[in-house]
């Protein structure tokens, strides 16, 4: 089975000279990186990690924050990925939950997060936990520089480095990927260097990364299957955001061969009139749908198109390449050839799958099947979608299940009943609407801290009653779709 850090390793030590990662003006060659990658872990075994340790983790992507990742897998610890912009409620849940013994944060976070900083940040809707305090007698690494509020003690990333040692053994952790929940249901999936490196090593080979070439993305999932691959891992500086600020963007997608974006980012881009001699867009996160491939191929004639399909728990299950995708004119959404470690089924019309890649959810016991909630059918090793067998819809790359929220909303005073629905774009993304039966004045206030940040609803309506369907008076999704 695939071990996604030794296989990094591997490739570092095949072409040590080769530029692996750049930020800005900064670039790591593949020999620095291991260094990095091994000194980290060397001094995070010195200060006392012990394999199985889990570092609760608010660093930016950034070369210095991925080597801390890195390196504290290499020294046997998980990292825990923790959304600040969750709010406090959430992300102490969460923490509670994870019960890590390490604390990776930005100084700035440290520095907003108490006092008067705190307060401004709070008349700004920002709910940000006290880093000091969210988790007791936890050892602190800060990134950047020294700002007031980092606790006394806290080790400085730039500085954390040792002579290199060995790596530990494989774990049956590595990382732990929060999703939707609630305060009082925290919901996280939980992947070892195993399952991870299985999934990764498909993605890699289905893709075909060619060693040397750049690959332009922020997310780890794609760069360390690209670093495998012995290709050049470039990331955006902070603030180039090519959803909310593609002109900061653009100017990136000049030396990149590869990119990846999710479809709303894509859409974004295409939009400001991108121009760019790419060899591969990759897009994920999101469904991706017809109209925004026919926008690809129009203005991105000689690139190269593939479109992934895959969840938290699983990644990936099935990538299309984009020419097939348009070209399929049966019913549903082609969303590709299934990966050769993904094994896969149909039950009741609902695609059902398990492998090597599989994680399982943190606190419940292992999982050795996933019901994906999606009505598929299988031919000859490619899946088509056709629609969903439960209630979730997609926000961004978040999975939304209204069914966890809509209680805990309805518990509002002054509020007799609440729900959900996600209304589609022609890019596969939802805008979220929250249709409320009684008073909604206090709802917008009240919601911060009770529900994820993520799950906020782009607009709030109140109506008269929630339309229903059936003897037993069952929500109307459908119906209520139409009224918002």
């Amino acid at each position: 089975m695939p071990d996604i850090l030794a296989a990094l390793l591997d490739a570092c030590e095949r072409t040590p000279g080769a530029p692996a990662m750049t930020l800005g003006r900064r670039t790591l060659s593949y020999g620095q990186l291991s260094a990095r990658i091994h000194g980290i872990a060397a001094a995070l075994t010195e200060q006392g990690m012990l394999p199985g340790d889990r570092m609760l983790f608010s660093v930016r992507p950034g070369l210095d924050g991925i080597c801390l990742a890195l390196g504290t897998i290499a020294a046997g610890g998980t990292i825990v990925f923790a959304d600040p912009g969750a709010g406090e409620a959430m992300f102490r849940a969460r923490a509670g939950l994870a019960a890590p013994k390490w604390v990776a944060a930005e100084s700035l976070l440290y520095a907003v997060s108490r006092g008067p900083l705190r307060r401004l940040a709070r008349s700004r809707g920002i709910d940000l936990p006290d880093y000091r305090s969210v988790v007791p007698d936890a050892r602190h690494i800060y990134s950047g520089p020294w700002l007031p509020g980092v606790p006394r003690g806290a080790l400085r990333l730039r500085g954390l480095s040792r002579p290199p040692a060995a790596v530990s053994k494989p774990g049956v952790e590595a990382l732990i990927i929060f999703t939707s929940g609630t305060t009082a249901h925290p919901k996280a999936v939980v992947h070892s260097r195993a399952s991870l490196g299985t999934g990764l090593a498909d993605f890699a080979a289905h893709v075909g990364f060619v060693p040397g070439e750049v690959v332009l993305t922020d997310q780890l999932m794609v760069g360390i299957p690209a670093l495998i691959a012995g290709a050049h891992w470039v990331l955006p500086p902070a603030g180039a955001d090519p959803g909310a600020k593609p002109d900061k963007y653009l100017p990136l997608l000049a030396g990149a061969d590869v990119l990846f974006a999710v479809p709303a980012a894509l859409d974004a881009l295409l939009t400001s009139d991108v121009r760019a001699e790419l060899r591969l867009v990759l897009i994920g996160g999101a469904p991706v749908l017809r109209p925004l491939l026919e926008r690809v191929r129009a203005q991105l004639p000689g690139t190269g198109i593939r479109a992934i399909y895959g969840m938290t728990e699983i990644l990936p299950v099935a990538i299309a390449d984009g020419d097939e995708k348009l070209a399929f004119d049966g019913a549903g959404d082609y969303v590709g050839e299934l990966m050769e470690a993904v094994d896969a089924r149909i039950d009741d019309g609902e695609l059902v799958v398990a492998g090597e890649g599989l994680g399982g959810y943190l606190g419940e016991a292992p999982l050795t099947e996933l019901r994906t909630g999606d009505l598929a059918r299988i031919e000859g090793g490619r899946v088509i979608l056709g629609g969903r067998s439960k209630d979730m819809f997609i926000r961004g790359t978040t999975n939304v299940y209204p069914g966890l929220y809509e209680p805990v909303i309805a518990g509002i005073p002054g509020v007799r009943a609440a729900a959900l629905v996600g209304v589609p774009n022609d890019i596969g993304d939802d805008e979220l609407v929250l249709a409320i039966v009684g008073d909604a004045s206090r709802v917008a206030a009240a919601l911060p801290g009770l529900i994820d940040a993520a799950v906020m609803p782009d607009r709030i309506v109140t109506l008269d009653a929630l339309p229903t369907k059936g003897r037993s008076q069952k929500l109307d999704r459908a119906a209520l779709r139409g009224l918002v």
